[in-house]
């Protein structure tokens, strides 16, 4: 029933909306998003800092600051609270010494606040795409953390020719952010998760649709290919938040048998999905989390 009215309500709006042109340049290029991110609030400052002074910088008595009375972490590598998050991080400043972190695209939704993040460590020794999902108390401080790091995958290697971080990241549509969340859930659920392949165009545009996802081409027909070949389903919808024209999504997923934390990011025109990115993280086997786990 549930599903049911959250569908009926997507399918009784019309989404307006227009954004600006993919573009597909450099990853180098990506400096910072505050001109971007719509009127950024002291959370969103918080997690960008956390990365930014924190473990770009290395400034770990810092953490204190931004983080509530409490700090639950879901990276299965590092322990609860911010001693954890300190205890961590000490070994990773010890093993790197230059650390390029770019923060490429970011929003908040109501507590929630969201990083979607570029790293290239040591001149290109290791790369990675790190997502993000914090929650916050009501002094903005972050409580909660959620996320998945992803090796980089160069845009030579991609199915779509796309890069895997960049992409259009303009916020309009800031009026229909419940509806948009609402439709891209019913799309993991119906599709990914129920297996309703033949309702993929009821979501996604089948005129334009962009895709920075590795392992799938571009259009329509590219999710078409996948789910007809791949062995692959969502088993459930953790968390949805958006920000007007962009929703993100983090659920556990299995594909070939091993289970994994995925994030998806979704830019939706007129009603339908038009753009996406995500990052996948294979789930480690219970006695090596040293926290509650990935959820």
């Amino acid at each position: 029933m549930r599903l049911f009215s959250i569908c009926a309500y997507v399918a009784a709006i019309t989404l307006f909306g227009g954004c600006t042109d993919v573009d597909n340049g450099s990853v180098s290029n990506v400096t910072d998003i505050s001109s971007i991110v719509a009127t950024p609030g002291q959370k969103l400052e918080n997690a960008k800092s956390l990365y930014l002074e924190v473990i770009r910088d290395g400034n770990l008595d810092a953490a204190y600051k931004y983080a509530g009375d409490r700090y639950t972490q879901h990276n299965a590598e590092v322990a609860d609270g911010v001693e954890g998050f300190v205890a961590f991080f000490e070994g990773y400043l010890q093993r790197t010494s230059d650390r390029d972190i770019r923060i490429v695209r970011a929003l908040e939704d109501d507590s929630f606040v969201f990083l979607h993040v570029y790293q290239d460590i040591d001149n290109g020794s290791a790369k990675y795409v790190t997502v993000d999902l914090f929650d916050t108390d009501e002094n903005d401080k972050l409580i909660e953390h959620w996320d998945v790091v992803a090796a980089y995958t160069e845009q030579a290697e991609t199915l779509s020719g796309n890069d895997v971080v960049l992409g259009d990241f303009e916020i309009t549509d800031l009026d229909k952010t419940e509806a948009n969340k609402a439709l891209v859930r019913c799309f993991l659920v119906d599709v990914f998760q129920n297996a309703n392949h033949s309702a993929v165009d009821k979501y996604v545009s089948a005129e334009r649709f962009v895709q920075h996802s590795p392992d799938l081409s571009d259009g329509i027909e590219g999710i078409k290919r996948f789910l007809d070949s791949e062995a692959f389903n969502y088993d459930f919808v953790f968390k949805v938040i958006g920000q007007g024209n962009h929703v993100v999504s983090y659920s556990k997923a299995t594909w070939d048998g091993q289970q994994y934390a995925i994030f998806d990011i979704f830019r939706l025109e007129d009603g339908k999905i038009v753009e996406h990115w995500d990052a996948k993280e294979a789930i480690r086997p219970r006695n090596e989390w040293v926290n509650t786990g990935k959820f």
